[in-house]
């Protein structure tokens, strides 16, 4: 059980990526008092968590019902999945989220960012909503399930204390060792979005 749980935990941190939305998030409440940065990261995190709960919980009925298979949604996923992992072993999905924060902050009449864009799409975006599925139809049972969405739990915690202590990590680690991280975790995404697509095909195989 420990197995899986550290499979779904590094998968979904890698995806999700705490340390990557963090600095977006000092870059788009650089206007706002501590109060203001810590109720709009505690609300940011929540309706994360409510959009990739309800998707981790109804996703497969959700997919059934749109007649798409579980084996093709773990191949697509994949392939979204091993793309997201190229953007950052490259640099460009930073790049995206600085130029959608710079849009968004440049926009004088929107003031609360939790909604959009820090709820979504960058904490619950695609890549997040389709890797919770993806975990949930590899789950076995209630005990596996509970497991998947413990580690999803852990990673929604991170997220809050990342944006909660924002500002000492940036001046912690600053933005070369962020980058450095990033493409790290962009080749463990990889390996696990290939792993994604062999189990997909394995299963429409058999």
């Amino acid at each position: 059980m420990m197995e899986l749980f550290l499979s779904a935990f590094v998968t979904l941190f890698v995806v999700i990526d705490p340390p990557g939305c963090a600095p977006i998030f000092y870059g788009l409440t650089t206007g706002a008092d501590a109060q203001q940065r810590r109720r709009m990261a505690i609300r940011a995190v929540l309706i994360a968590t409510l959009i990739l709960l309800g998707f981790a919980i109804v996703g497969e009925d959700l997919l059934r019902t749109l007649g798409i298979g579980l084996e093709a949604f773990r191949i697509a996923g994949g392939i979204m999945l091993f793309f997201i992992a190229m953007d950052m072993v490259f640099e460009k999905r930073t790049q995206r989220r600085e130029d959608r924060a710079q849009k968004i902050k440049e926009t004088p009449e929107i003031e609360d960012v939790s909604v959009f864009p820090m709820a979504m799409p960058m904490i619950a975006g695609p890549g997040s909503i389709a890797t919770v599925m993806l975990l949930m139809a590899r789950a076995h049972g209630a005990e596996e399930s509970a497991i998947v969405l413990a580690a999803l739990g852990v990673n929604l915690a991170l997220m809050l204390i990342a944006l909660l202590a924002v500002a000492p990590i940036m001046r912690l680690f600053g933005n070369q060792v962020e980058a450095v991280i990033t493409r790290l975790l962009g080749v463990i995404l990889a390996a696990l979005a290939v792993q994604f697509v062999l189990d997909g095909l394995e299963g429409s195989i058999l």
